[in-house]
Parts: C-alpha cells; sequence; structure tokens
C-alpha cells in the first residue's frame, strides 16, 4: 500500500529524464531484475537500486547501492519500493513525449531499502580514476567467473561473490571492489575521468557526474 498523501505521478518534465531514468534502470535490470526505490522530496527524485547484498546474517557482501538523482518539473512527496518491471511497464505507456510517471501501487519489502543512505554532511575523502574502477571491476568479474564452477548451487555464487567484492580495491583502500563493479555496469565510470569518494559515518559515497555508488558494510552495521 501507498503511504497516505503520497503523490501518485512524478512528473519528470522532459522526455531525456525520462530516457535517462530508463537506462539507468536497463543497467541495474542487467545485474538485478528487483527492485527500485523511489524517493521525491520536493522537486528532486532519487531512484536508488541494489547492485549487492548480504543474502544471509554473517556474510561479508557489502551493501552497495547505484543512486541516479533528477529534477521533477512539480513537487512530489513519495518514499515507496516498488519492481523494476511495474516502473518499465509504465516507462513503456509514456512513448517518446510523455514525462508524468505513475507510480506503481504495489511495493516490495526489501531489507536495503529500509536502510537509507545518510543525506550528509558527506566528506571528501579522495578521488579513484576512472580508468583504476574499470579495471578493478573487469577484474572481479574475471575472479569470479574463474571460481564458480558449471553447475553451482546458490550459495557457492553468493559466497564466492562476497569474497570477491568484499575486498578493497588496491589503488582505494577502504572501499570494496563491489562499489567499483556497482560503478561500472551502471554507467557511472569512465576511463579517462575521476570519480569523487566521500565518507559520512559508515557509508562511503562513490560520485560522478552520471550517478552515485553508495557502500556499507556488514561489519560495520553489526557494531552500530
Amino acid at each position: 500500500m501507498r503511504a497516505p498523501g503520497a503523490d501518485t505521478v512524478l512528473d519528470l518534465g522532459d522526455p531525456r529524464a525520462v530516457a535517462d531514468l530508463r537506462l539507468f534502470l536497463s543497467r541495474a535490470r542487467a545485474v538485478d531484475d528487483g527492485a527500485v526505490r523511489l524517493q521525491g522530496v520536493g522537486s528532486v527524485l532519487a531512484a536508488y537500486v541494489c547492485v549487492l547484498g548480504a543474502r544471509v546474517i554473517g556474510e561479508a557482501t557489502p551493501t552497495v547501492l547505484g543512486l541516479r538523482t533528477m529534477s521533477l518539473a512539480r513537487p512530489a512527496t513519495v518514499d515507496t519500493t516498488v519492481s523494476m518491471s511495474s516502473v518499465f511497464d509504465r516507462l513503456a505507456r509514456l512513448g517518446e513525449t510523455g514525462t508524468a510517471l505513475e507510480v506503481p501501487p504495489t511495493q516490495m519489502r526489501q531489507s536495503w531499502a529500509a536502510v537509507s543512505p545518510p543525506r550528509g554532511p558527506w566528506e571528501p575523502d579522495g578521488e579513484v580514476a576512472g580508468d583504476a574502477v574499470v579495471s578493478a571491476a573487469a577484474a572481479g568479474i574475471a575472479e569470479v567467473a574463474a571460481a564458480i564452477p558449471e553447475q553451482p548451487g546458490a550459495a557457492m555464487v553468493q559466497s564466492v561473490r562476497a569474497a570477491v567484492w568484499s575486498t578493497d580495491m588496491q589503488s582505494s583502500p577502504g572501499l570494496p571492489r563491489g562499489a567499483a563493479f556497482a560503478a561500472q555496469v551502471l554507467g557511472f565510470a569512465v576511463p579517462g575521468e575521476f570519480l569523487y569518494r566521500f565518507a559520512c559515518g559508515p557509508w562511503l559515497r562513490l560520485s560522478s557526474s552520471r550517478g552515485h555508488v553508495l557502500c556499507r558494510r556488514p561489519a560495520v552495521l553489526t557494531r552500530h
């Protein structure tokens, strides 16, 4: 059920913004055809997706979220987590010129959506070369592929992914390679450009002009 008083339509105002949201969700869907959190506050829409996350308590996989923000033509108030497929259905109805996106009425329960990343203050924590991010993601993908046998069980796949993506980037200590993976698959990292690293409490953020990756390790969750 949608929260009382929440808006039912998000007006993106520009077909290019609609195309941008569609592209972002298409990339996220290639990793996990799951859910998207739509958070409208005033004239800004934030769309969150989960790229990586722990499946069981004690697993090392960090929670890694992708975030894309865009302007709304009309202020809105909404915070709902819905299936990507339901959003794609409504984006398809808009065609090439429509901008008024209907908010799907049926919500999904997702553990990652229940823990909101902070809005700030975010402290600058260095920068990371896009080439290093792309390389770390490619190396991690290769490691996962090499370690998984032909007919693995779900538990084995998750264990391998946790082992690979929880380790730090060599060029950016403290930043899990899972963040590099998310930045690569979501199209936020480009060779020749820099991404900027920020910290706020237990959260890390990797940002470029194309979007943001937010990351929190399970070990931190157990201490707070």
